[in-house]
C-alpha cells in the first residue's frame, strides 16, 4: 500500500463525539484519503486511515468544514492521538 497510513486512537467523550467522528469522517474522500476500519467499544474508538498522500492529510486538517465542525461541537471534539504506521507482512 502506498501514501500514507495512520492509526488514530480517540476518546470518545460523549455520543455527540461519535456524531463529530462521523461528519469529520466523512470530509476524507476529499482529499484522497479512506476509512480503512473503524473499531470502538463505546468509549474509544481506533480508526485506520489512509490518505493517497502526505498533502492530504495536510488538506484535510486545513479543510474549513473540518474546522467549522470543530468549532461547531466544541467540548465534545474527542481527544485524538494519530500515529503513522507501516504494515508489517
Amino acid at each position: 500500500m502506498t501514501g500514507l497510513l495512520l492509526v488514530a486512537l480517540v476518546e470518545l467523550v460523549s455520543e455527540a463525539s461519535a456524531a463529530y467522528e462521523d461528519e469529520v469522517l466523512a470530509l476524507l474522500p476529499r482529499h484522497g484519503g479512506s476509512l480503512e476500519r473503524r473499531l470502538t467499544d463505546g468509549r474509544e474508538e481506533v480508526q485506520v486511515i489512509h490518505f493517497a498522500a502526505r498533502e492530504g492529510l495536510q488538506a484535510f486538517l486545513d479543510d474549513p468544514d473540518r474546522l467549522a465542525l470543530r468549532e461547531r461541537y466544541g467540548a465534545a471534539v474527542p481527544a485524538t492521538r494519530v500515529l503513522e504506521v507501516t504494515p508489517r507482512e
